[in-house]
């Protein structure tokens, strides 16, 4: 259960294929007040809805995450106290209000009902990435190796990326894949942006590269299998973390903007081997492999 945004599903779809479920997707969305003030609001949940999915037979186990979906966790909470409840990320009301709560650490959230993580779940499988990039194999068949994969965010909360710093990457991933006598695995996300893809693209022309283009399915999953080395921008917890779930080598390239939260996210990556920053060498070193859903679904499965 999610607001609809994408990397808040994918989370949620993570965890439910962790437990070896197939779960049944709800997006939420909240009438006003609710909405504003979601989720300190907790009266009259029966009409907070504009649409209201909840009904008998209730679930077993409800994953949820974003704090639209904390007003429908309460209801069906109240309606069947039976049905295990799941909240990822900080629900900003006291854990207590859950049967677990599963937050990243940069959250510094705490109680005896929460599991930390050093990132976001995910469903970047050991299984998956193998898979993907071998259907992909066929399409860089040719590209010269080292492969850099290149994982790009935008504009975010905390991050800013515009046309500027769209140009800058773009000499340093052509410095990098020249001086390393490789090529590029590129995919932009959402918030990219039309011009500063276009931007990237035009500089990053003369060097060996596949740059998704937008069309088909996003070959996201087969790039983070098929890369030698991976730079990640730093707006992204979800994708550092699906990068560091890869098992290649990740360094974080770093954005206007910032937070105290991604500050001490990044720092416990770079404190246990998971992640490096940039600093203008993409050297394929040995790294660390970041992997936390199994211990997270032993977890979930835990609950009494």
């Amino acid at each position: 259960m999610t607001d609809g945004k994408s990397g808040m599903e994918s989370q949620c779809l993570g965890l439910a294929e962790a437990l070896g479920l197939e779960p049944k997707l709800f997006r939420i969305a909240l009438r006003e007040p609710w909405r504003s003030l979601a989720p300190h609001l907790r009266v009259g949940l029966a009409i907070a809805f504009v649409h209201t999915p909840f009904f008998p037979p209730w679930p077993e186990l409800l994953i949820a995450t974003g704090r639209q979906s904390v007003p429908a966790s309460l209801y069906i909470g109240r309606k069947s106290p039976r049905t295990k409840r799941v909240q990822v990320q900080n629900p900003a009301i006291p854990p207590r209000n859950f049967d677990l709560v599963i937050a990243p650490t940069h959250d510094d959230l705490w109680g005896t009902n929460v599991i930390q993580t050093i990132g976001a779940l995910h469903r970047a499988t050991p299984e998956r990435l193998a898979a993907e990039a071998t259907a992909f194999a066929p399409k860089i068949a040719e590209l010269p190796r080292p492969r850099i994969g290149v994982l790009i965010g935008g504009t975010s909360g905390a991050y800013r990326f515009g046309p500027d710093d769209a140009r800058a990457l773009g000499r340093e991933l052509v410095e990098q894949a020249s001086r390393l006598g490789g090529s590029l695995l590129v995919t932009p996300s959402r918030r990219t942006g039309e011009e500063n893809i276009k931007l990237l693209r035009e500089a990053l022309s003369a060097v060996p590269q596949f740059s998704w283009d937008g069309t088909g399915a996003n070959p996201y999953f087969a790039i983070l299998g098929s890369a030698d080395v991976l730079l990640v921008t730093a707006d992204s917890v979800n994708m550092i973390t699906e990068a560091c779930a890869s098992g290649h080598p990740v360094y974080v390239y770093d954005l206007p903007g910032g937070s105290t939260k991604s500050e001490r996210f990044h720092e416990a990556l770079y404190l246990r081997g998971y992640a490096r920053p940039f600093r203008g060498s993409l050297e394929p070193l040995p790294t660390n492999r970041l992997y936390e859903m199994t211990r997270i679904a032993r977890a979930v499965e835990a609950i009494p």
